[in-house]
């Protein structure tokens, strides 16, 4: 039995010494899963470079509505195209007709039984609910007139033609209110108009013609290409051919027609639900798709032109957008007793006015000249797989090491486990291995640099330690409360009755600003594993997102703080015997529900949809305006400043420790910013940077802040104490 025992002794001190040596083998291959990383991120920052150009779109559909409270509606769309020119927009977005958008741009008439009888002077026709249109003249006829005809005649409705007072039409044995919801094609003379007043043509395409037919798609994309169309905007929650997809796989019909005369489609940033059948749609054509941002009406109205402005450049310069949506719709003023648009304000917004720069030139000055927007000219040379492969191991070495890091001696044998599971999920889902291992790797570079910095801080403050440095390091006697110098290289058991008093000041803002570079470039270790997992088009179009973005936030955080707790000192076991068996009381109660209150609060600020406070949003555009680039508020005001006042405080504070959990938000966080794959990644790495240059000049202020009332505080103290005594 004894050498069976130390048989299995033998073995175990065999296996933990093998996870020592591998410890430093997958640091080598995490490294080298870096260095792999940087040329897949080369790749992506030619990708971003090759689509500058960018095209601003008004809706023609607001334009007419606009005109119907005018007196000569025809007089000012013809005079406001030749507006909208000068100002800059290039395109106008047209949808497919409706009897009601016909009769808005003057095509036509029309009527219920009851009213056309009474135009007529008759008695209406009892038992009849019947649709009349008279088309407005002879060239609507001929051009509006076969678009009515083929729409009624494709829903299989008996129509007969009609005329009064000299005029064509129709009586459609239809109620009105059914008639207008039916779909009918391009009204021909507003493309004809547009294109004649030198503008070019967005089409907003439904999906409401049913069942999918090929002949008329094809006809459709036609008689677009006809008018120059490069690129289809979809109108409504689905593109075309979704709906009857699954019966007759109508979307790589509609896919292949759209390749076949080299049209490509547009995705809208920041809706609720992405249009459904996109990503496969976006897949069929090779990703020949650009991102758009629609101005709405109410921001168009009220917004300031310079704020257009510069919420435009941000879009463009921080988004990848290349197509900007402008809306417009007429109000009701009381105050100036008319209807108004916004018309004028957004032709200031777009060209500037006294001397200051519009939306166009501001661009233009950024890089983003005025053009057909063009989609991405990616390239994925055969080399970007097999670095990718080596990413991989990396990230897997690195998630291993974190692991190691709360299960020790299970290194080796969690980075197998990781390679032949990652093998598998390969095979089930490549995008769900990319996104897990992204995810694992952005959260084990922050977490394992402060465990790194924690356990440099406790090796220089408690235990039995060896002291080496250019001063010689203080004490305070528990009991008798004196001060002792320990000589340098000289030993002393700080957890016994002496308490470690600290190093110089001069001496802890070094090693506390040498420790913060430190734990950021280990931080910074996870962002290539986030660029090189991700270097797909799908994440820069976000037609794919990466997921766990809440995880990535919290769990560096709850990681820390469960190593600091746990980890440091006493073995784990035997702390958490001793919290379990800790009563709680009422401040335990209070402290735990503040923290999870700011939890929630700090959970709810991140994410697109995130509430910015009353402040925030001109102080983040004067950022902007000041650097070209806007760091994050909460890593260089919050977070960076806290961790170097925490690594300052914590060589003589143990409290202080908490400052360094907290600042903990500041390294995730410059993680997560490189997992917004829609921002090109020298912005992300410009944005980063000067957060943490802008940080450690707040924190070094924070710390002569903190230097001035400790000493004040030491000299006061011992006054008040006097006081209070006596």
């Amino acid at each position: 039995m004894k050498r069976i025992d130390e048989r299995r002794i033998f073995v175990l001190q065999n296996w933990l010494q093998w996870n020592r040596r591998a410890k430093q083998w997958l640091w080598i291959i995490t490294l080298i899963g870096v260095m792999a990383a940087l040329p897949i991120g080369y790749n992506r920052m030619n990708t971003e470079s090759t689509s500058k150009q960018v095209e601003y779109v008004f809706d023609y559909r607001d334009l007419i509505e606009i005109a119907e409270y005018s007196a000569k509606p025809q007089e000012f769309v013809a005079q406001h195209l030749i507006f909208m020119k000068e100002a800059g927009i290039s395109t106008m977005a047209v949808y497919e007709s409706s009897l009601r958008e016909l009769m808005q741009a003057g095509r036509l008439t029309y009527y219920n039984s009851k009213d056309a009888a009474l135009l007529q002077g008759k008695l209406e026709t009892p038992g009849q609910n019947f649709t009349y249109i008279l088309y407005t003249g002879s060239e609507e006829k001929e051009q509006v007139g076969p678009l009515v005809r083929a729409a009624f005649d494709r829903a299989g409705i008996v129509y007969r033609d009609w005329s009064f007072d000299g005029r064509d039409g129709l009586v459609v044995e239809l109620p009105l209110q059914n008639s207008l919801l039916q779909p009918l094609g391009f009204d021909p003379m507003s493309l004809q108009k547009i294109k004649a007043a030198g503008l070019s043509v967005l089409p907003r395409l439904t999906d409401r013609v049913l069942p999918f037919s090929q002949e008329e798609a094809e006809a459709t994309l036609a008689q677009l290409k006809d008018y120059g169309v490069t690129r289809i905007l979809f109108d409504g929650d689905k593109v075309k051919g979704y709906t009857d997809n699954a019966e007759e796989k109508s979307l790589r019909v509609f896919a292949d027609l759209l390749n076949k005369y080299q049209i490509g489609v547009i995705t809208i940033e920041n809706l609720k639900k992405e249009q459904s059948g996109m990503t496969t749609l976006a897949y069929l054509t090779d990703y020949n798709i650009v991102r758009l941002y629609s101005l709405s009406p109410t921001d168009g109205m009220r917004m300031k032109p310079e704020d257009i402005a510069d919420r435009f450049l941000l879009a463009a310069k921080d988004r990848n957008i290349r197509m900007f949506f402008l809306n417009g719709a007429p109000s009701s003023s009381q105050e100036k007793s008319a209807v108004i648009n916004p018309l004028d304000n957004l032709y200031l917004s777009l060209k500037g006015e006294d001397g200051n720069k519009g939306t166009i030139q501001r661009l233009a000055d950024a890089g983003f000249a005025p053009g057909i927007a063009e989609p991405f000219d990616r390239e994925y040379p055969s080399w970007v797989k097999m670095l990718k492969g080596i990413v991989v191991i990396g990230a897997i070495a690195l998630i291993a090491l974190l692991i190691n890091a709360f299960l020790p001696g299970t290194l080796i044998a969690v980075f197998l486990l990781g390679i032949v599971g990652s093998a598998g999920l390969y095979v089930l889902s490549s995008s769900v291995l990319e996104q897990a291992l992204a995810l694992g790797a952005g959260i084990s570079a922050p977490t394992l640099a402060l465990i790194w910095v924690m356990n440099r801080i406790y090796s220089r403050t408690e235990g039995n330690q060896r002291f080496v440095g250019g001063a010689d390091w203080t004490f305070r006697n528990k009991d008798k409360g004196q001060g002792v110098v320990i000589p340098l290289n000289s030993s002393v058991d700080a957890g016994g009755k002496w308490i470690f008093e600290g190093l110089p000041a001069r001496r802890r803002l070094g090693l506390a600003f040498s420790w913060f570079i430190v734990v950021a470039l280990m931080s910074l270790i996870a962002v290539p594993y986030v660029f090189g997992l991700l270097n797909n088009i799908t994440y820069m179009l976000v037609l794919q997102q990466f997921r766990g973005v809440s995880l990535l936030h919290l769990a560096p955080i709850g990681l820390v703080a469960i190593y600091v707790v746990f980890y440091t000192g006493h073995a784990p076991i035997a702390r958490l015997r001793k919290m379990l068996s800790t009563p709680i009381n009422v401040l335990m109660v209070v402290v735990g529900l503040i923290v999870v209150a700011a939890g929630m609060y700090y959970l709810s600020r991140t994410g697109n949809e995130g509430q910015t406070l009353p402040f925030e949003r001109p102080f983040r555009e004067w950022l902007e305006g000041t650097f070209g680039v806007r760091p994050r508020n909460k890593e260089f005001l919050l977070a960076h400043p806290l961790l170097l006042v925490g690594l300052f405080a914590a060589l003589r504070y143990r409290a202080a420790w908490l400052f360094v959990i907290i600042g903990s938000i500041g390294q995730l966080s410059m993680v997560d910013t490189f997992a917004h794959i829609h921002t090109p990644l020298h912005i992300s790495i410009i944005r980063v940077f000067l957060g943490l240059g802008l940080g450690a000049a707040v924190g070094f202020i924070l710390i002569g802040v903190w230097q001035l009332l400790e000493g004040v505080w030491s000299k006061w103290s011992p006054v008040l104490k006097r006081i209070f005594a006596e």
